[in-house]
């Protein structure tokens, strides 16, 4: 006789999430746990790493949300969830643990672990989490296998594992081949002792079904037919479908609200199974409460009793977001307003927990987030959706801890060539930069430091410059300390059109004397909009609109064709990088453009006298 209150273990289920730094091979080892275990018909077309969804998760190959899907192994349901490897999204990965009953730490056999290892794993230890530790891409000609084995125990006692967690069993694979063994001198014909592995190790969920029911939700899905959906793992209890329920809040941001249960769905395999009734352990999605965010708890109506909620690490860096006010506004964009952009910021804090919006006024907002590439996501999924905006330059958002002035501080893990070492210093020493560790890897060096923030703002460019495009550089919050006095920043000044016009050769061939430009002929251009850097630290102003007075007299020699220097075209974080205090880009679905606030030169010339 079971006893009220006993924990129940549901045996034909497991939780997992797979963890681990950027691009050491989640997403292609869910897709052969997919493959192995029969989701796909043998003459299926299968797309790679089909858990990324999202186009921009494919163009950059990384994943940027949490996903969910389940396969089957000698029956038992694995709920898999794949989680960012990029520190900008760990709060993902933060509230995803708490899903989950185990994970696979999946470390690159070359690389081994990485900053973002560190952080993703020091956070499935405290929540006391058994770990599987799977060493990928053994086939990889510079593999170092026992060498990254013996770092990643040494990482576990570094963040005081358990003796539990020291044991932890260890697979070698190669996910892009779809083999996994016990030793790394073996090769393995497939992923059964993965499989195997996780059916012995990871316990299954405990539960007790005869206690009121209760949810936190830890993701949150939209679907235009059925509204917002919450995603979680239900912690006790059955949920069923109509069912009357509560959501209370543990932090009390919100007062408890009333709402039903419409439909409720469970992960097979790449697909959503609507169910009449979900038991505690499993992980769900459900519809029909219109409001319901991340970190509230769906409970029974008589036992409104919110779960604790994982405190999310504070954003570190702000950019402020205004209605496009340039010549040119309007033109490219389908959604040009403040009260779109103002609807858009706001829709993206239901999923996004480490965002944070505020009114400036009506026409401008300031978004924090936990790093450059977070907010250069944001923008960029905005613009692929016909907004049309501006952002100023990303500033560091300071904190004051006892009576002092605190700045966000990173560790940096940068793998160059040994010839590169030199030049990485020499740059990163004026930027504040301190040293923890130098080890040689093979023919590389590995260099580990503590970098304010704001040294890395507008680094990552010089840094590929200097290791000739070999360099790897990763980067994970670290901590707050103390200010640690000013860095210096952009040396060169711009290049600023003079007037409205299309930029013609003869005008552009005159003005790349003075510095390298950023556009091409025919290039649209208004007074104001920067069009080049100059190595000189003042801004100057260029007329790339003017062209060649025509003569009746032709002078031997004034006909020669005109060369070009190929522009410097940036990317959207090559931009956001380069912006000073007094300009701002201008972002449209077809134009990425820089420009000075003030268009106006007189104008930009009487301040400039001011000051």
């Amino acid at each position: 006789m079971k006893k009220e209150g006993e924990l129940l273990k549901d045996e034909t289920l497991r939780n997992i999430a797979i963890i681990a730094h950027v691009d050491h091979g989640k997403t292609t080892l869910v897709d052969q746990l997919l493959k192995q275990s029969g989701v796909y018909r043998d003459n299926q077309a299968v797309t790679e790493r089909v858990m990324d969804s999202g186009d921009l998760e494919r163009e950059r190959g990384i994943t940027i949300l949490a996903k969910n899907t389940s396969v089957r192994y000698k029956g038992v349901k694995i709920n898999i969830v794949d989680t960012p490897g990029h520190a900008d999204f760990g709060g993902e990965v933060e509230r995803i643990l708490k899903m989950v009953d185990g994970v696979l730490l999946l470390v690159d056999a070359f690389e081994g672990p990485m900053p973002q290892t560190r952080f993703v794993l020091q956070r499935a230890l405290e929540l006391e989490h058994r770990v599987i530790i799977v060493v990928n891409k053994i086939d990889r000609p510079d593999a170092r296998p026992g060498e990254v084995t013996d770092e990643t125990l040494e990482l576990l006692m570094d963040l005081n594992a358990s003796d539990e967690q020291l044991d932890s069993p260890i697979i070698y694979c190669s996910a892009k081949k779809g083999v996994a063994s016990l030793s790394w001198e073996e090769t393995g014909t497939d992923m059964q002792p993965l499989f195997d592995t996780i059916l012995e190790y990871i316990q299954p969920p405990r539960a007790e079904l005869d206690q009121p029911v209760q949810m936190l939700v830890s993701s949150i899905d939209y679907n235009e037919y059925v509204g917002r959906m919450a995603i979680g793992k239900i912690q006790r209890g059955v949920l069923r479908q109509g069912q009357e329920v509560i959501v209370c809040d543990y932090h009390e941001r919100t007062a408890p609200y009333k709402g039903k249960i419409s439909n409720i769905y469970q992960f097979e395999n790449l697909e959503k199974t609507p169910v009449s009734e979900a038991t505690a352990g499993n992980i769900v999605s459900v519809s029909g409460i219109e409001g319901i965010t991340i970190g509230e708890t769906v409970c029974d109506v008589s036992a409104a009793e919110p779960l604790p909620f994982v405190e999310i690490s504070p954003p570190t860096i702000e950019m402020v977001f205004s209605v496009n006010d340039s010549p040119f506004a309007g033109r490219e964009g389908r959604f040009v307003t403040s009260r779109n952009l103002r609807d858009r910021l706001f829709r993206e804090l239901l999923k996004d927990v480490s965002l944070r919006v505020a009114e400036l006024n009506t026409d401008s907002f300031a978004v924090a987030g936990r790093g450059e590439m977070h907010l250069s996501i944001l923008i960029e999924t905005m613009r692929r959706e016909g907004y049309e905006f501006q952002v100023g330059t990303p500033r560091v958002l300071f904190q004051t801890i006892d009576g002092r002035k605190c700045e966000p501080i990173e560790r940096v893990v940068i793998d160059v060539p040994e010839n590169a070492v030199g030049a990485v210093m020499e740059k990163l020493g004026p930027r504040k930069g301190e040293m923890i560790g130098m080890n040689p890897i093979g023919s590389r060096m590995r260099l580990e430091l503590l970098v304010p923030s704001r040294g890395l703002l507008g680094y990552r460019n010089e840094f590929l410059t200097d290791t000739k495009g070999e360099g790897i550089m990763n980067s994970v919050f670290y901590d707050y300390e103390p200010y640690k006095g000013d860095i210096p920043t952009r040396t060169g000044g711009s290049l600023i059109a003079f007037e409205t016009g299309e930029a013609v050769g003869y005008g552009l061939w005159n003005a790349q004397d003075r510095g390298t430009l950023f556009i091409v002929p025919q290039t649209p251009v208004y007074a104001g909009m920067i069009v080049g850097v100059s190595p000189k630290s003042e801004d100057i102003v260029v007329n790339v609109c003017k062209k060649k007075q025509a003569s009746n007299i032709r002078a031997a020699g004034s006909d020669e064709a005109i060369r070009l220097v190929p522009p410097r075209l940036m990317s959207l974080e090559q931009a956001l990088e380069f912006i000073r205090e007094d300009e701002l880009l201008e972002v449209t679905p077809e134009n990425l453009r820089l420009r000075k606030k003030i268009l106006d030169h007189a104008q930009r010339m009487r301040l400039r006298a001011k000051k």
